[in-house]
């Protein structure tokens, strides 16, 4: 059991260390009683009674509110480091405290600083919460993001009301992103700019006028929202695609960004920002009602989130400060914040970093099923025209292409030969075609059809050693395969190394992607396409080697990786046990045995 499990299982205040008790959880329900907007409030007109000028009146509620504000960001924080899987809670808690610090800004502001006893039909503000926090959704030192909202063109009150407001917050040191606008001009400026309308996606009313906030609920629906979602959708993967680009397009990176990087918490976002734009649906969990995930895809997206805001979380907390980059040396104090040891010859930041790129593993999986389809639905069905014009290879019986993937013609049938998990991965590599997410899930939910009577079986090894050999571009099919458990399922022996990471400055990738790596460096070999940089290897291959020898003990030689003995000898034994069963000859069984035994000379 994983600490994420433990920690869903038991009370989190069962595993604080020390002897002192830890700090209650029941915080993050009611997180507005620790910030008395009353009695704050009192306090700030007490300090402002007889005094006129404006400027003076600012300062004499800085301290107040921040003292008000930074004892109850105390007590969250507390009770966070203490209960570090509460980050779901403690993300609202946040918000919450937030609500209540600028509420009463707010109110401070127009019952002191700039009163207006009796204004005209064009003299209302409201205030919004756009982004993240709209979301409700803040980590200890998440950006504040606000609209402030006028009816038509900002008069001069709501304009130093506005001022006023930013002045107080920029004293308590707060981090503050804005907008002053009209109605008008959010919709304009959505229609212009995606980023913009994504934010106002997730705006949620704070204070000051409520009518004006669900006026902007109503139009931006049915003016903006209701007839773009397909440019929305294909705006949104755009920006995913160059935000993965920027972060080194790779899931398995060894210092990700919790936030930013593939298979982070943005990507989750993404596909709520979707699926709230093209159904109106508010909450993740009514994705399974819209038909776009199945309940055990929705608890996988609910149990990443949850992984991701608590490693998050913990991040601002140790940097204190805004921090989403799991360095190397944050690592460690994140996992030994989240409860993971030393175990089983590995180090406890090893367990936490496995953990973490199972779970971007399973984002990425989830993002191609939603999209998917989210495309069947809303985007175009043809191919691209690079795709119309390839000349493609036809398929066998019982596969058709739908959206231009792959998957099978008749799910039944499919499964009624349990070969079908292999050889649909064969037939993809031998077309060109990519699997269709919905062949995906059939796959990852039939795992357990992969027995060792499977394992045994001549054809499937075929099959399987067919993936390495005869379509030129192993690691496509090896990739999807350990993606979706298919690897490991077919050998067991992989199991361990899948999203291992090992935390040294010598390795880049976790372990099985660094295999994979590796075979698709061999076969980018043989294709000759890296004769300049490695011309001996390249004339070797050429020449003529034994292949099949070769890409299987490339398989397997960090396969004993992780454990306490010398990883080269223990993945030797077990390629003792591999190859055979793969079906290799003794002569070849020990060839790739000796070759894991002595890959480190």
């Amino acid at each position: 059991m994983t600490p994420l499990q433990e920690a869903l299982a038991s009370p989190a205040s069962e595993k604080a260390k020390g002897t002192e008790p830890a700090a209650s959880k029941d915080v993050f329900e009611a997180p507005t009683s620790l910030f008395d907007r009353d009695a704050v409030l009192a306090e700030l007109s007490d300090a402002v009674a007889g005094v006129s000028d404006r400027g003076a009146m600012r300062s004499a509620a800085v301290p107040i509110l921040r003292r008000a504000h930074e004892k109850a960001r105390e007590v969250l924080a507390n009770a966070l480091t203490a209960h570090p899987f509460e980050a779901r809670a403690a993300v609202e808690a946040y918000s919450a405290i937030t609500d209540a610090l600028m509420q009463t800004v707010y109110e401070f502001v127009t019952a002191h600083v700039h009163p207006n006893p009796n204004p005209s039909t064009g003299e209302v503000l409201s205030l919004l919460a756009v982004g993240g926090y709209g979301r409700a959704e803040m980590a200890p030192h998440s950006d504040i993001d606000l609209l402030f909202l006028s009816p038509m063109k900002t008069t001069a009150w709501a304009e130093s009301t506005i001022e006023s407001m930013l002045y107080i917050m920029w004293d308590l040191h707060l981090k503050v992103g804005y907008s002053s606008r009209t109605v008008r001009e959010c919709i304009r400026l959505g229609k212009e700019d995606h980023t913009i309308r994504t934010a106002m996606l997730e705006h949620r009313w704070i204070y000051g006028d409520k009518a004006l906030a669900d006026e902007l609920t109503t139009r931006l629906t049915k003016e903006l929202f209701a007839n773009s979602v397909p440019e929305f959708i294909e705006a949104k993967l755009t920006e995913r695609s160059e935000r993965h680009r920027k972060q080194g397009g790779q899931r398995y990176m060894v210092e990700p960004n919790v936030k930013e990087g593939k298979g982070g918490l943005r990507d989750l976002q993404n596909l709520y920002w979707i699926a709230k734009y093209s159904t109106g649906k508010t909450a993740a969990r009514e994705l399974v009602t819209a038909g776009l995930f199945r309940q055990g895809e929705y608890d996988k997206f609910r149990s990443a989130e949850d992984f991701l805001l608590a490693v998050r979380c913990q991040l601002h907390l140790i940097a204190d400060r805004a921090m989403d980059q799991l360095t190397f040396d944050m690592q460690v104090q994140v996992a030994d914040r989240l409860g993971y040891t030393d175990k089983a010859g590995r180090r406890a930041v090893e367990h936490f970093m496995q953990d973490y790129f199972r779970h971007a593993t399973a984002v990425g999986e989830l993002t191609r099923i939603f999209l998917t389809g989210l495309e069947a639905r809303h985007v175009k069905k043809a191919p691209s025209l690079v795709g119309m014009f390839k000349r493609r290879k036809k398929l066998i019986d019982g596969y058709k292409i739908e959206q231009n993937r792959i998957t099978f013609a008749n799910e039944k049938k499919f499964l009624k030969d349990r070969l079908n998990l292999l050889r649909i991965f064969e037939e993809a590599l031998r077309t060109g075609y990519l699997i269709h997410p919905d062949a995906m899930r059939v796959i990852a939910a039939n795992l357990d059809m992969i027995d060792d009577e499977m394992r045994a079986d001549t054809d499937a090894n075929r099959i399987f050693l067919g993936l390495l050999l005869n379509h030129g571009n192993p690691e496509r099919g090896l990739r999807r395969m350990n993606e979706l458990g298919v690897l490991a399922a077919f050998m067991p022996e992989f199991a361990p190394v899948v999203a291992m990471m090992q935390f040294n400055m010598y390795h880049a990738y976790t372990v099985d992607e660094h295999t994979i790596q590796c075979i698709s460096t061999l076969a980018q070999i043989e294709r000759e396409e890296l004769v300049e940089e490695l011309p001996i290897a390249s004339r070797i291959l050429k020449e003529g080697v034994n292949r099949k020898v070769l890409y299987t003990a490339l398989l397997l030689h960090d396969i004993g990786k992780g454990r306490p003995d010398d990883h080269s000898i223990l993945g030797a034994q077990i390629a003792r046990t591999v190859a055979p069963r793969l079906g290799f000859k003794k002569e070849d069984a020990e060839t790739i045995e000796w070759l894991v035994r002595h890959h480190l000379r």
